[in-house]
């Protein structure tokens, strides 16, 4: 690697690491929290979930098949910042248009490579989820009065920040079936598997009042996935209340799977150190099956919540932690995951909920 500048990571209960700068040369802080996939990491960067958290990657080698426009989530990075082991340069990938290290330079990311992924990993795992600064200005002692300024991910609203701006449309105007999309931080993959399975859909901004989403007469509602704290998202459950009143077709993914839940009046709570990865096992209550996943959150529904309410059934369940990963809300036309059946990477067993919503919206 020809970049030897140094680097520093300092978290928020006082640990140091040393090590070298990868992309932007600067100073970045965010919640720290780690992936556990070994392929995808230009989804990772540019899925707008992570923004405001700095990621470590645990494959132990990052950067040799470079980066290619068509593996966007979004219009570009949005993390604060990534930690690796190895970094490489060099890509051997033939489609690649540019190495990681233009890429991150050009997003703007500031990067700390050549440490212990692996020691940090499981320091994260056993202490959980805290603010962390990379640097490459600063001394330690100016970080350490620097990172008491990053916001904590705890009732911190972001999708207002990462979302679109201005509502546009996906998908062939003939099409059967619309879709009002009101984006948390959509990623791409989501509105190609709905723009593939036959539906135009509009994306809204996350603001967006219902009435609005109403008055393009949709056929359902899609909730997204995003980052921060659904606790934060006041006017978003109101959305979702409106969308269950009126009772057409409505499916959430992650932050959306929040939003319904936290409507149908059950509380959310931030996870020690979150679920990251392609490798999830999750059980289907109503199939018996289960499925391997791709995950990206730090908070979840309230599991005691669920068991106590009779306005939702539990439909899918994390079989490491049992933590509630999908619901079912009774007496409506409604359901939500708290992963990505999108799974851009893959794997792909959960692609099927997309069918089960379409199939929702032609009955």
């Amino acid at each position: 690697m020809t970049n030897q500048t140094k680097a520093y990571l300092l978290l928020e209960d006082g640990l140091v690491m040393e090590g070298l700068s990868v992309g932007l040369k600067g100073t970045s802080g965010g919640e720290i929290c780690f992936n556990t996939g070994m392929t995808g990491y230009q989804e990772i960067y540019t899925d707008p979930s992570y923004a405001g958290q700095i990621v470590i990657n645990t494959s132990a080698h990052i950067g040799n098949y470079g980066t290619h426009k068509e593996e966007q989530e979004s219009d570009g990075a949005k993390i604060a910042g990534v930690i690796l082991n190895e970094f490489s340069e060099m890509y051997s990938r033939y489609s690649s248009s540019e190495s990681l290290q233009e890429y991150l330079e050009k997003n703007k990311i500031v990067g700390i490579t050549n440490l212990d992924t692996r020691k940090l990993v499981r320091y994260v795992r056993s202490k959980g989820a805290m603010n962390a600064i990379i640097s490459t200005e600063f001394p330690i002692e100016e970080l350490k009065k620097k990172i008491k300024s990053v916001p904590s991910m705890d009732h911190l609203e972001l999708s207002s920040s990462v979302c679109t701006q201005e509502p546009y449309e996906m998908g062939d105007e003939n099409a059967a079936l619309k879709v009002a999309v009101l984006d948390l931080g959509v990623k791409k993959s989501i509105l190609t598997n709905l723009t593939t399975r036959g539906c135009k859909v509009k994306v809204f901004p996350a603001k967006t009042p219902f009435s609005e989403l109403k008055a393009w007469n949709p056929n359902g509602y899609f909730l997204s996935n995003g980052p921060g704290d659904p606790a934060a998202m006041e006017y978003a459950v109101e959305v979702a209340k409106s969308i269950l009143e009126e009772n057409k077709p409505l499916f959430g993914i992650c932050l959306g799977h929040q939003i319904i839940a936290r409507a149908c009046g059950l509380s959310t709570y931030k996870m020690h150190h979150g679920h990251r990865g392609l490798n999830h096992p999750i059980k289907n209550l109503e199939s018996g099956k289960c499925e391997i996943t791709s995950q990206n959150h730090g908070f979840v529904v309230d599991e005691k919540d669920v068991k106590k309410s009779d306005k939702v059934t539990c439909t899918h369940v994390h079989l490491n932690d049992h933590t509630i990963a999908g619901l079912r809300v009774n007496g409506k036309n409604a359901f939500s995951v708290q992963y990505h059946p999108e799974a851009s990477p893959g794997p792909h067993d959960s692609r099927y909920l997309f069918d089960q919503f379409v199939n929702n919206m032609k009955k």
